[in-house]
């Protein structure tokens, strides 16, 4: 019968140093096995340690994607609750343009839901299983800007000690999404013009021409057409962009949808804080009616989320609304809404747990609020017992 004499054997190992299994070989003669075997075998558990490696990440990948794609439907149903013509009619065009390739301008206010609309067209697209990349581009210098989107080679400034893709490599079969394009420089728009002409671009201090296969989607809330003649934005480049046009109304613009809102927030934050309000007031609901939502449905939410952590269940009241101008009046103009609410939240609780000598139920009782929102609360704002 046969017998084993000799055994070759290498580890699999793990991305990070562990054993995951072995690659073994057997041979029923004595001394079989060569330096050149031993060679091969170790090549061969390192190239299946990568395809495990591979099969791992492509899993937690599909995983993601999953847990990604729930999210994105929560954050769209915030956004865009409601029954508003000009609201159908955006979701509407979204599933009408994501399988083509044409270039797609989302305008609108801040706050509008911009960023969600551009996710959704790639989740709905034949591109959603390669990368969704956005860009802020009024966040990052303009001296970064060129590198981060076009990427270098090696040795092309100060500090470039190796060649780096850039965004547009790395979107490659994907989608790029430019939020704000009005506030890229006249340098960066004759590039990026390159490339929804040509395919294809060069990366700084680069001569090979890099091509890519891409999808650009691209938002603002400024009047580029006025930046056109001022002559701070090219004409060329926006007809590039501009092959289809969606807008997003600001939340003053429908408020026929306030009330649907409204009641999706007091839903969603009950389950999140385990509250148990049911309405909100005819009197708070006015209010919020008569308001004019400089922030959009991202301050509505802000609004509904404070009262639903400060308020007395179970309805909302006139006096547990907070809105902008109201903090205007203490507030310097150039604060925002939510840190404005974040920094009375942080207060009343800081407040509340020193009258109640840092005990955490006694403080939610002087809140009216429930001990699991308190403390929801407390670790939002990093606020510690002492002695912790």
């Amino acid at each position: 019968g046969y017998r084993t004499k000799t055994i070759l054997c290498a580890p699999i190992f793990s991305r990070d140093g562990s054993i995951i299994g072995a690659v073994e070989a057997s041979n029923k003669k004595n001394g079989s096995f060569t330096k050149e075997d031993e060679e091969y075998i170790t090549i061969l558990s390192s190239q299946i340690a990568v395809a495990l490696e591979n099969l791992r990440l492509k899993e937690q990948l599909m995983k993601e994607n999953i847990i990604l794609r729930r999210e994105l439907q929560e954050k769209m149903e915030d956004m865009f609750v409601g029954e508003d013509p000009q609201i159908r009619n955006v979701l509407n065009t979204v599933k009408k343009v994501a399988n083509s390739s044409a270039s797609v301008l989302i305008r609108g206010e801040s706050g509008v839901g911009k960023e969600l609309i551009a996710k959704k067209i790639h989740e709905l697209s034949d591109r959603n299983k390669r990368a969704f990349i956005k860009v802020s581009c009024a966040a990052i210098p303009e001296t970064l800007l060129e590198s981060e989107l076009f990427g270098y080679e090696k040795g092309a400034f100060t500090g470039a000690y190796s060649t780096k893709r850039g965004l547009l490599e790395l979107a490659d079969g994907g989608t790029i999404f430019l939020d704000e394009i009005g506030d890229i420089s006249p340098a960066i728009q004759a590039k990026l013009l390159r490339v929804l002409q040509e395919k294809e671009f060069l990366r700084v201090g680069g001569t090979r021409p890099i091509r890519v296969d891409i999808r650009i989607i691209s938002a603002t809330n400024k009047n580029l057409e006025e930046a056109i003649k001022e002559r701070k934005f090219r004409e060329d480049l926006f007809y590039r962009l501009n092959v289809i046009t969606i807008y997003v109304p600001p939340l003053r613009e429908r408020k026929t949808d306030i009330p649907l809102l409204v009641r999706h927030f007091i839903k969603k934050y009950n389950k999140l804080m385990n509250r148990k309000f049911e309405d909100v007031e005819e009197e708070a609901l006015n209010m919020l009616l008569k308001y004019e939502w400089p922030g959009n449905v991202r301050e509505l939410e802000n609004v509904i989320e404070r009262a639903i952590v400060l308020g007395e269940e179970p309805i909302i009241k006139k006096e547990d609304i907070l809105l902008t101008s109201e903090l205007r009046e203490s507030q310097s103009p150039t604060t925002s809404l939510k840190s404005s609410i974040q920094f009375i939240e942080k207060k009343a609780i800081e407040d509340a747990l020193e009258k109640a000598d840092f005990n955490i139920s006694r403080a939610a009782e002087i809140l009216g609020i429930k001990r699991t929102t308190f403390y929801y609360k407390m670790k939002r704002y990093g606020i510690l017992l002492k002695g912790e």
